[in-house]
C-alpha cells in the first residue's frame, strides 16, 4: 500500500503503476525517490492551496520531470526539461490522452526550472515547479508540517548527501550538451552593465536549503 498522507496518495490505478514501473526502470534510485517525493510535496501544495489537479496526470508531470537527464531520453541538443516533457507526451499518446491534457503535462515538465512563470499558470504545471522547489531547494519548506515531510523521506528516502548527489544528478545529464544551459538573459545583461549585481546561484541554494542533507 502506497503512503496516504492527508488523503494524497498515489493513485491506486494501472494508468498510475505502468508510470512507476517505467520510471523506476529507467531513472536511478536516486532520481526514482526524488521524483516520488516530488508528486507526494506537489500534491499536498495542491491540496494546501486548495487547487483542483488530476491526481495521474500530476502524478505523471512529476515522475516524468527529471526523465531528460537519464541515458534512454537525453538527445544531443535539447534542453534537458524538453526531453523529460518529450518522453512524458510521447507515454500518454501511446495512452491515447486528449492533446490539450498532454500539452499541460509537457509544460509542466519543460518550465519546472524556469522560476517566475509557473505558479501563474494552470496548477498542474504550478504544482509540478512547487514539489520539485520543496524538495530540491526546499523554499517551501515551513509550509509543510514536519508530519508531512518525515513521512514522505521515509517512505522515499533523501539519502545522507542527497544535495550534492542531485547536482551531480544534474551536473552527468547536461554535460555533454552545455549550450542548452543558456539561461536568464535578465541576470546576463544586469551582469554586463552593474558591477555590484551578483546573480543567484542555483547550486548554493540547494546546499544552504532548509533541508538537512
Amino acid at each position: 500500500m502506497s503512503l496516504n498522507i492527508q488523503g494524497v496518495a498515489i493513485p491506486n490505478s494501472a494508468f498510475a503503476r505502468e508510470i512507476t514501473d517505467v520510471v523506476r526502470d529507467t531513472e536511478s534510485p536516486l532520481l526514482f525517490h526524488h521524483s516520488s517525493r516530488v508528486y507526494y510535496f506537489a500534491a499536498l501544495a495542491g491540496k494546501h492551496r486548495g487547487l483542483k489537479f488530476d491526481p495521474e496526470l500530476l502524478y505523471c508531470g512529476c515522475m516524468f520531470h527529471d526523465m531528460g537527464l537519464t541515458k534512454k531520453h537525453s538527445s544531443a541538443n535539447e534542453r534537458f526539461e524538453v526531453d523529460g516533457a518529450n518522453a512524458a507526451r510521447d507515454f500518454l499518446k501511446r495512452h491515447g490522452i486528449h492533446q490539450y491534457v498532454i500539452d499541460n503535462v509537457w509544460t509542466a515538465i519543460a518550465l519546472h526550472t524556469t522560476p517566475g512563470i509557473p505558479q501563474h499558470m494552470h496548477p498542474l504545471v504550478a504544482l509540478v515547479t512547487a514539489g520539485v522547489d520543496m524538495d530540491v531547494l526546499g523554499l517551501t519548506y515551513a509550509q509543510y508540517s514536519d508530519a508531512e515531510r518525515e513521512a514522505v523521506v521515509r517512505a522515499h528516502p533523501r539519502g545522507n548527501q542527497f544535495k550534492e548527489d542531485i547536482i551531480q544528478a544534474f551536473y552527468d545529464g547536461i554535460k555533454h550538451k552545455s549550450d542548452t544551459t543558456f539561461g536568464n538573459v535578465k541576470a546576463d545583461v544586469l551582469a554586463d552593465k552593474d558591477p555590484h549585481f551578483h546573480a543567484g546561484n542555483f547550486c548554493s541554494v540547494i546546499r544552504c536549503s532548509a533541508w538537512a542533507a
